[in-house]
């Protein structure tokens, strides 16, 4: 017997440890590339069973644990989770203002990149492409009896004829055998957009306007979805993920690693608009108010970086006012209303940062008692910190309350969408979530990305994965409730790395990256799921599908109609000659933009700033000289393209940049010429701002997460300012005239 896998062997070479990890999804091999396949460690394959329950540390306990498995789905009647698909057009609660996206006119370079990597090895249960397996109900031994129990309370003998909902199954077979399953009955298609749009992308933070408290808040974004549906004619606006944060000194500024995805954060409150505020002190209020006044003319006037925490405490201290106000009996009935809705997980949230106070943020540091939630001790500390938890309840409420004012607002001002909420890969290992749902999280465990062309070393994204068999077990129940959550206040929802609904990169805590493997998910299940909650909602969903796409994954949610991302400068024909992608050539069932959050804005990458940022940084892998000839090379590549096609009124004579209000004019006029859906501008491209938003392989170098929107000079701009100048408005009018064309 020997203790563990050796140094460097690759779990393939195991057939045993090869088979076993194939039957609990856990890939032994990956092909970053269409003629390479790399193999896994098998001490990374070791890992993720590990994680997963599974012990496989020698070849007995390998063997044991396969001849467990293969009992285990020899002998089930069920698997824990089934779906149904069913094609009602009327299968949500609500009938969605949504049709059928048109179909694609040719083959993007986004659909070519898709071919290319990278299958892995699959479970049986799920492998996108692979022929549809059979319905476990068709399979059961003649003479099983069912009992189901629906979502609406209905009971019944049969899973035929069920509605859309996600209900519960008993089959007992006639030899005594039980199985307990949840069946996810869901629309085959989520809504898609019935006409084409176009909207404005922001970071709300970087929004602030001269009554916000020294950062974009909710208040903002009502007023900006307001102006730009009312005199811009825009039909949504996107933001970042709003999600809560883990506190600290400083709070990790990124809205991507955050302590919950189930509920917003309190930060974005606009403290005036709360009905309470105008009964609280006057007196200390006022005194917070100058305060904050400051803290925004910092910004705004001085050139300071965003100070979360310090825009946090001064509203926090302002909240604690405001929740000594009672309720009015309308507003008690809709607090409570909201408390009951949201139950369990509500309490658990509350809870946590009620001790996060007192134990600080990390829960894995808090005495061993309180680290699990549903213990003697946790229970009495949440009995003495009620008046804590109650604050935090009460925020959630607000909160919410205030992102559902903000889709109202979009809708009185036209939008068709409304606001595209940002749905973030995962959590921070010390947040909220992490400790209340600690059982369907695979300890040890962080979620990254495999090495490829742009990242030799692969990446660790240091959020904790979901365990898909914990998942199945309660019917996807996190996910699912998260996901309704959200929809509440949504027109739309972008999933950031959609592909993770199918598989994601598991990195064995104190590995590199290059160390880890690909664990698979119920895609099927997740699909479903999103499906049922988008369409109760009649709202669309964007996947984030950017990068390194397995076949058949885009296939996939193109079938149920999930809108993909397609960027500008990513489009080519990769398959072909390597150049900029024809407009006609590119998918329909996108949204379409120039740029991200990630990526330089377009008025940077037209002058090179982009690469002297990078240069200055030390991020630079070749010769500066190498890479600024590059992206010459490349901007004039697709300024060609843009001339030849007159999108650009008048040429400039100058290199890239030269006249880079209308080169952006141009840029835009293109992705009107493709059959996009939905087309996005990055709001700060609409006057000239140099600086990304987040500059990906930086830390402390760069403030990322923290900057305004500015303009062309590197002065912050104020919304007020923001939505008069002449030059956002001439770019929003180029975009508004070209939606009234005939599409492409």
């Amino acid at each position: 017997m020997q203790d563990g896998p050796e140094p460097g062997r690759a779990a393939q070479d195991d057939p045993h440890l090869s088979r076993l990890a194939g039957l609990h999804g856990v890939a032994t091999s990956y092909s970053p590339a269409p003629d390479r396949t790399v193999a896994v460690p098998a001490t990374a394959v070791v890992a993720a069973l590990a994680a997963l329950g599974v012990d496989a540390a020698d070849p007995d306990a390998v063997r044991a644990a396969l001849d467990a498995r293969e009992r285990e789905l020899r002998e089930r009647l069920l698997p824990p989770t089934v779906v149904r698909w069913t094609s009602d057009p009327d299968a949500g609660t609500r009938t969605p203002d949504a049709g059928t996206s048109a179909q694609d006119p040719g083959t993007s370079a986004s659909d070519a990149q898709a071919s290319a990597p990278d299958a892995g090895t699959n479970p049986p249960e799920v492998n996108p492409g692979a022929p549809v397996q059979p319905d476990p109900f068709e399979t059961l031994p003649p003479g099983t009896r069912l009992h189901v129990t629906t979502e609406q309370g209905d009971t019944r003998d049969t899973v035929d004829g069920l509605p859309p909902g996600v209900h519960r199954v008993t089959a007992t077979a006639p030899d005594g055998r039980t199985a307990d399953a949840h069946l996810i009955v869901a629309p085959d298609r989520l809504p898609t957009p019935t006409t084409r749009s176009y909207g404005l992308l922001a970071q709300l933070y970087s929004v602030l306007s001269h009554r916000s408290w020294g950062m974009g808040d909710l208040g903002d974004l009502a007023e900006l979805a307001g102006w730009a549906g009312r005199v811009a004619g825009a039909g949504f606006v996107q933001v970042n993920p709003l999600h809560a944060a883990v506190p600290g000194a400083p709070t990790d500024p990124s809205p991507y690693r955050p302590s919950s995805r189930r509920f917003p954060d309190p930060v974005h409150l606009r403290p005036e608009d709360i009905p309470e505020y105008a009964y609280a002190d006057h007196r200390r209020l006022g005194a917070l108010r100058e305060r904050a006044e400051r803290l925004r003319a910092d910004v705004l006037d001085k050139g300071a970086l965003i100070d979360r925490d310090a825009v946090w405490e001064l509203k926090r201290q302002a909240l604690e006012l405001v929740a000594r106000v009672p309720l009015g009996p309308g507003r008690q009935t809709a607090y409570d209303a909201f408390r009951a809705e949201e139950g369990q997980a509500l309490e658990d949230h509350a809870t946590w940062y009620a001790l996060a106070e007192r134990h600080g943020p990390d829960w894995r540091s808090w005495p061993p008692a309180l680290r699990d939630p549903r213990s003697e001790e946790t229970a009495r500390a949440r009995a003495e910190l009620a008046p804590r938890v109650e604050f935090h309840t009460r925020l959630a409420w607000l909160t919410d309350q205030q992102l559902r004012a903000a889709q109202r607002a979009a809708h009185e001002a036209g939008m068709p969408v409304g606001i595209i909420h940002d749905l973030a890969v995962g959590v921070h290992p010390q947040g909220a979530d992490a400790w209340a749902q600690q059982d369907h999280f695979a300890a040890g465990m962080s979620v990254g990305a495999p090495p490829d062309a742009f990242n030799a070393r692969g990446q660790d994204w240091g959020l904790p994965p979901w365990r898909p068999d914990r998942l199945a077990a309660s019917g996807h129940a996190p996910y699912r409730h998260l996901l309704r959550a959200l929809f509440r206040y949504a027109g739309a929802v972008r999933i950031d790395h959609v592909m993770g609904l199918f598989r994601l990169w598991w990195v064995p805590e104190g590995s590199p990256p290059t160390e880890g493997t690909y664990v698979r998910y119920d895609a099927d299940a997740m699909l479903a799921l999103l499906a049922l909650e988008a369409s109760r909602a009649g709202a669309l969903v964007i996947g984030e599908d950017l990068g390194t796409v397995e076949p058949g994954v885009r296939e996939t949610l193109r079938r149920h109609g999930v809108l993909g991302t397609s960027v500008l400068w990513f489009e080519r024909d990769w398959e072909g000659d390597g150049r900029p992608l024809p407009p006609e050539r590119w998918r329909s069932d996108c949204l379409a933009t120039a740029t991200t959050h990630d990526l330089p804005p377009t008025a940077a990458r037209l002058t090179g700033e982009h690469v002297d940022l990078r240069d200055r940084l030390g991020l630079l892998t070749r010769p500066a000289a190498d890479e600024r000839a590059e992206a010459v090379a490349d901007t004039a590549e697709w300024l060609a393209l843009l001339g030849s096609l007159g999108l650009l009124d008048s040429p400039a004579a100058g290199p890239p940049g030269t006249d880079e209000a209308a080169e952006i004019e141009g840029f835009h006029r293109f992705l009107l010429r493709t059959p996009a859906r939905l087309i996005g501008v990055w709001l700060p491209d609409g006057i000239g701002d140099r600086r990304p938003q987040n500059l990906p392989g930086t830390w402390d170098e760069y403030p990322n997460w923290r900057l305004p929107v500015s303009d062309a000079a590197g002065a912050p701009v104020a919304l007020e300012t923001l939505t008069t100048s002449p030059r956002l408005r001439a770019l929003l009018e180029v975009v508004r005239a070209g939606l009234g064309a005939p599409e492409a």
